[in-house]
């Protein structure tokens, strides 16, 4: 039996994060939702199903992955958007191994098919997604897991998915790192520190409320507090003075500083000085400029309404803070108000508050919004990479052009000229 991880067309609810990577390659807590479904099926063999946009530049970073191809075999598809749990893998485990379709609401979050039949269900796939027709006639039942459904859901279970997270990762040792007199770990039986690891004198990691996950070669510089349930990735750095609150994830390679609530940076982001982040996605190779500030609350303590897919909707959640897409940067003293989603490769800058829906490559301020060169974007990421010691492919750089020309109409639609 294998397992398949796919993508449903319920990706484009992540956008812009999910440009450069599937949606099951998003983070929440230490974990992203392929590791954790991993997690709780070890020993079952994985495929991968996704967008072909990006099947190439994934293979190319993951080479080991299969991807896009099918064994003759009995295979579970997983939706990506499922968060993996004991829930999950008791599902699997108790089937009865006949053919069943399990959904939540208008997707479908996982499904048993038997090998005989595999071939007459691939036929079916349309613009190389899996769907719901495809398992037409199947019997169903109802899902009984979490299936998330737009990037404040990643966010809204950050702390929970940080205890889980926890308890996959704890070894028999969890203090590897050097901990420096006058720093302080308060519940220490909640705290991991990975190998190479500094925390400095007068750091403080506070997990009486959740607990603490440092990875590896992650330096905590001198009067950092980590309040817990958080999680920082390997070679990332924690900053002078920084404020990590609850429910924080923070990436490899990362240099995070000033305040942060309740948030999720991918790796290869820099949020280095002080200013507030709440409530908010980062993706990749991002750079938040001094004192850029998020607003996560309106003033009227109303549910904030985001930008997603094209339309307003209303979130159902009364914080939510910013969504932004890979390689973007905001300078010195930008405003975000709640719920703005900026899109990949934009340079964001002056004062005022911001349209809360910011396409793809653009740039500018409050006052005026241009097209971001695409050839100036893919010359700046090759030099921001480089810094470390990432090369882009041409599969990613190809990627990258695809991304500009798809959201021209986005543009237009914005104003941005």
């Amino acid at each position: 039996m294998h397992i398949c991880i796919f993508e449903d067309k319920y990706y484009k609810n992540f956008l812009p994060l999910i440009y450069f990577r599937p949606v099951y390659h998003l983070h929440c807590g230490a974990l992203s939702l392929r590791e954790k479904i991993e997690c709780v099926l070890p020993r079952v063999k994985t495929i991968f199903h996704m967008r072909n946009e990006i099947a190439e530049n994934i293979s190319e970073h993951f080479p080991k992955l299969t991807i896009n191809k099918f064994p003759n075999d009995d295979i579970w598809f997983i939706n990506g958007r499922v968060l993996g749990d004991k829930m999950l893998a008791k599902l699997i485990k108790s089937h009865s191994k006949e053919q069943r379709v399990y959904i939540q609401g208008d997707s479908i979050a996982a499904a048993f098919v038997k090998k005989e039949n595999l071939s007459s269900l691939l036929n079916k796939l349309s613009d190389n997604l899996i769907e719901e027709s495809i398992f037409k006639n199947m019997p169903t039942d109802l899902f009984p897991g979490i299936i998330l459904n737009y990037p404040w859901d990643l966010v809204n279970h950050i702390a929970e998915e940080i205890e889980k997270d926890f308890q996959r990762l704890r070894l028999k040792k969890n203090i590897l790192g050097k901990v420096y007199i006058g720093a302080h770990l308060r519940n220490k039986k909640k705290i991991i520190i990975g190998k190479g690891s500094k925390i400095k004198s007068g750091a403080v990691l506070d997990a009486e409320k959740g607990p603490i996950i440092i990875g590896s070669n992650v330096t905590i510089m001198p009067n950092a507090v980590i309040e817990g349930p958080a999680f920082v990735g390997d070679n990332s750095t924690i900053k002078i003075g920084a404020k990590i609150y609850h429910g924080t994830s923070i990436g490899k390679w990362c240099k995070v500083g000033g305040e942060v609530e309740a948030s999720i940076i991918q790796s290869y982001t820099n949020k280095q000085h002080e200013g507030f982040l709440g409530h908010s996605y980062l993706g990749s190779w991002i750079n938040i400029g001094a004192d850029t500030n998020t607003s996560d609350l309106k003033n009227n303590y109303s549910t904030v309404k985001v930008h997603v897919n094209g339309k307003m909707i209303d979130s159902g959640q009364q914080f939510v803070g910013l969504m932004m897409g890979d390689h973007s940067k905001s300078g010195i003293n930008t405003m975000f108000d709640t719920g703005t989603v900026v899109g990949i490769s934009c340079n964001i800058y002056g004062s005022g508050y911001l349209p809360k829906f910011i396409p793809s490559f653009t740039r500018g301020g409050e006052k005026k919004l241009i097209t971001y060169d695409v050839e100036k974007s893919i010359d700046i990421m090759k030099i921001v990479m480089a810094r470390r010691d990432v090369k882009m492919t041409a599969s990613y750089e190809k990627l990258v052009r695809k991304v500009f020309k798809d959201t021209i109409d986005e543009r237009q639609s914005a104003g941005v000229k």
